[in-house]
């Protein structure tokens, strides 16, 4: 597989093969985060995935890819420490404010600083329509973000501290897409910083996630297999975009994957019961059409 995916680095079959995983990490994000935000807890939820992660990610790490060399390590501890404050943003924002608020900010102010960190890092620059296309985006998701905090009844009295934490998390967004983008590409095996990135950054939260069921138990069967669907789920949804990050321009796969607030909508409606009306819909319908001219506009 890792001989596949250098075999196209660089090629319009690499760049095809980046829209994809970038679309796919889209949807699994957007399914993750209505799964971390659902039945319990968002901490020990988090902790419970985390906890699926390392287990089903250790044997990959020390058994079935190359182990990292040299300043490999420094790119997947420091992955660990960003991950880390990532998580407890997330987790800070969704136990005060609605899923459908708080997403839409988190993605909104992500891309927005890794097209800028890209330009910084990378050197990649966009064209004046794809630069449309990226306020095309952000004006939906911030749309909606504001549409749903005119509308929602839930949790108002929390909602300010939740959106400067989705903020302050939204820049984490970026810093990690940036910072994972950077390792992978520094990584001769793709795999071997995918297999530790998982490993290594799921060790932290379920020590946090254990000490919160500790204090207010719930019943582990269901919160287990909430835990291990997450930890599936987290492998397309993280490893989709590391990948398409390698395979093309960072601040593309960083744009596309922020269609992930239209399917936050519609997993709000239909798994939390969070209502989406025509306004809404249009303001998904923007966001989409701002992903296509990022894609389509270079």
């Amino acid at each position: 597989m890792a001989d596949l995916i250098l075999s196209i680095e660089g090629t319009p079959a690499g760049t095809r093969a980046a829209l994809i995983f970038a679309l796919c990490s889209a949807f699994l994000h957007a399914l993750f985060g209505a799964l971390q935000k659902g039945r319990h807890d968002p901490w020990v939820t988090r902790g419970a995935i985390d906890g699926w992660l390392a287990v089903l990610s250790a044997p990959m790490a020390l058994f079935l890819v190359p182990w990292p060399q040299g300043t490999e390590w420094i790119l997947i501890f420091g992955a660990l420490v960003i991950h880390f404050a990532y998580k407890v943003g997330m987790a800070l924002a969704y136990s005060r404010g609605a899923y459908t608020v708080v997403y839409p900010v988190v993605r909104g102010t992500g891309p927005l600083f890794t097209v800028v960190g890209a330009y910084l890092i990378f050197g990649e620059t966009f064209s004046p329509t794809q630069w449309l296309g990226v306020a095309v985006v952000l004006a939906g998701i911030f749309g909606l973000a504001a549409y749903n905090l005119h509308t929602i009844t839930v949790a108002r009295d929390t909602l300010a501290p939740a959106l400067w934490f989705a903020v302050a998390t939204g820049g984490l967004v970026a810093l990690y897409t940036t910072w994972d983008a950077y390792g992978i590409r520094a990584t001769p095996n793709p795999f071997t910083f995918l297999a530790w990135f998982f490993f290594i950054t799921a060790l932290d939260f379920p020590v946090i996630g254990y000490l919160r069921w500790r204090r207010d138990p719930v019943e582990p069967g269901p919160l287990l297999r909430r835990g291990l669907a997450g930890a599936l789920i987290a492998y397309g949804s993280f490893g989709f975009v590391i990948l398409a990050t390698r395979l093309d321009k960072v601040g593309e796969a960083a744009i596309l994957r922020e269609s992930s607030t239209v399917f936050a909508a519609i997993l709000g409606w239909a798994l939390l019961g969070e209502t989406v009306g025509p306004r809404r819909a249009a303001l998904m319908c923007l966001i989409a059409a701002g992903a296509v001219i990022v894609e389509f506009g270079g």
